[in-house]
């Protein structure tokens, strides 16, 4: 089994017992780009850690416009909070962007995790609480702020996004991206 994944458990007050069994129900998968994890609409029966590689979760209006939620990359956990609390399907679809090697372990995990305030489970809200918080104060900056920013914090997916990609995060138009990246170009 994976080191990262066993050494995050071990630091979250895993027994040994508990890390035998999640090991043992976890399922490594390999996935090529762009394959769906799950559908928006749907009730996730899984939650993953990624080993290597990308992926993406996103929101698709009915007229097939897509709002980026969130990246995700080796070391992420991807659950969908919102769906496991509410027991309601995914608001969002979730997808690899790139090749991806992920463990993917039953969602009865993390709702046993949660019913008994499991030190990894509160780990993880915070977390997320903390992404939600960041990408709040995040959106107050302007398009090339936010861009800069972006850059700064995020150079690992520089080289994995495309413009739409990125530009949809940033919540602007690849048009706009695109204008932002001349000017500070021109301006260096």
């Amino acid at each position: 089994m994976n080191p990262n994944f066993i050494k995050q458990l071990e630091q979250h007050e895993f027994t040994a017992l508990d890390i035998d069994i999640l090991t043992r129900v976890a399922k490594p998968l390999l996935l090529p780009a762009q394959h769906i994890l799950l559908n928006q609409g749907e009730v996730a029966d899984s939650f993953y850690f990624i080993l290597e590689g990308t992926c993406h979760a996103c929101y698709i209006t009915q007229q097939g416009k897509q709002f980026s939620k969130e990246f995700y990359w080796e070391q992420d956990w991807i659950i969908g909070f919102e769906s496991l609390i509410n027991g309601l399907p995914s608001p969002y679809l979730v997808e690899t962007l790139t090749a991806t090697a992920l463990l993917c372990l039953p969602i009865s995990s993390v709702q046993e995790w949660r019913n008994k305030s499991h030190p990894l489970y509160i780990k993880l809200l915070e977390t997320q609480l903390m992404y939600k918080e960041n990408k709040e104060r995040f959106m107050l900056h302007t398009p090339k702020e936010r861009y800069e920013i972006f850059c700064r914090d995020f150079p690992l997916l520089l080289t994995r996004l495309n413009d739409y990609q990125i530009a949809a995060y940033l919540g602007i138009t690849h048009v706009s991206l695109s204008r932002i990246k001349t000017r500070i170009k021109d301006n260096n």
